[in-house]
This record gives structure tokens, C-alpha cells and sequence, in this order.
């Protein structure tokens, strides 16, 4: 009789956490709607982490994972291009700037749409950074993220500082990972 009450009550749990799922995926369904995920990756292939994108009603929240990346900080960005081509990932092009700004969430005649805090990363080689991009969408609206040419993520080799433009000196890009719709 235990082992049937520890069924039921296992079952009913992994009930309300998929409930709760759908509530949070159905929350942000009418907030917005789309979402997009990106798997980044080395140039030889080996995983990096994954972004998740998400409408917000007026913006785009980005929660970024990173994983097997050297400790220390780290200059993210969203590049302008869904192409992430090694060994330099060049292909993903500049960063997503439709507004023509200049680089540098702390230059005065910043920042592109795409610029984002640095990614800190620990001696266990993994974090991960949450933001918030305003003014954006995922799809549709005027600064779409999947627009006819898509979009990638980038993680930089240095850190970023948050100035000069175009790229903030952040360094080589270390891995790359096209955004697909969710």
C-alpha cells in the first residue's frame, strides 16, 4: 500500500508541474507569443550553451546559459545574421543594430539593439545572464529578432567595454548559435 500512496502522490506532482508549465508558457503565449532558442556552439562543434528568447508585449526577454566557456567575463551580443559559419563565425555579421547607433550600453551615442551586459562565467565554466531587450519583438513590429535574414548569438572571448565602437573590443568570437523560431 505505501508503494501505490508514493505512486499517486509522485503522479500528482509531475501533474502540477506540467500544469505549471502551461500556465508560464500560456502567460507568455498572451504576452506576446513567440519565442526562439539558439544553441550555441565552438567551432569544432562542442555545445556552449543555449539562449532562449521571448516576447514580452513590448520586448524581448533573453535568458542566456553558457557552458565548457573559459571563467572570467565575457562580451555577448546578438549578431545581425541567423549564419554562424566557423572557425570566426564572421558570418553572423555585425551586431543587431536597427536603429544605426553607435556600440556601448554606456556610450552616449549608443547602443545597438543587440549590445548586452557581459556574460560572467565561473572556474566551473558555466552562467549564465537574463535582459530585457526594449522596443523589440521576436517576430513582427518594426525591430523584429527573426527578420528575412535571421539573427545569431555570439559569445566574444573577452570581455566587452561597453564603449568602443563597433564591437566593444571584446575579442575573437568563441561560439555562435543561430536564433529559430520556438
Amino acid at each position: 500500500m505505501p508503494n501505490a500512496l508514493i505512486l499517486l502522490t509522485s503522479t500528482i506532482l509531475l501533474g502540477a508541474c506540467a500544469t505549471g508549465d502551461m500556465a508560464t508558457k500560456d502567460a507568455e503565449q498572451s504576452a506576446g507569443g513567440q519565442t526562439a532558442m539558439a544553441m550555441l556552439f565552438a567551432a569544432d562543434g562542442s555545445p556552449r550553451g543555449h539562449v532562449q528568447a521571448a516576447d514580452t508585449g513590448d520586448a524581448i526577454r533573453l535568458t542566456i546559459t553558457g557552458e565548457g566557456l573559459p571563467a572570467g567575463s565575457h562580451g555577448v551580443h546578438v549578431h545581425m545574421t541567423g549564419n554562424c559559419t566557423p572557425p570566426d563565425f564572421a558570418s553572423a555579421g555585425g551586431h543587431w543594430n536597427p536603429a544605426g547607433r553607435a556600440h556601448g550600453r554606456n556610450n552616449p551615442q549608443g547602443m545597438h539593439m543587440g549590445d548586452l551586459p557581459n556574460l560572467l562565467i565561473g572556474v566551473d565554466g558555466q552562467g549564465s545572464l537574463e535582459i530585457t531587450i526594449a522596443g523589440a519583438s521576436v517576430t513582427g513590429g518594426s525591430n523584429p529578432l527573426l527578420d528575412a535574414d535571421g539573427a545569431a548569438m555570439v559569445i566574444h572571448a573577452g570581455p566587452d567595454d561597453l564603449m568602443t565602437d563597433p564591437s566593444g573590443n571584446s575579442g575573437g568570437r568563441i561560439a555562435c548559435g543561430v536564433f529559430a523560431a520556438g
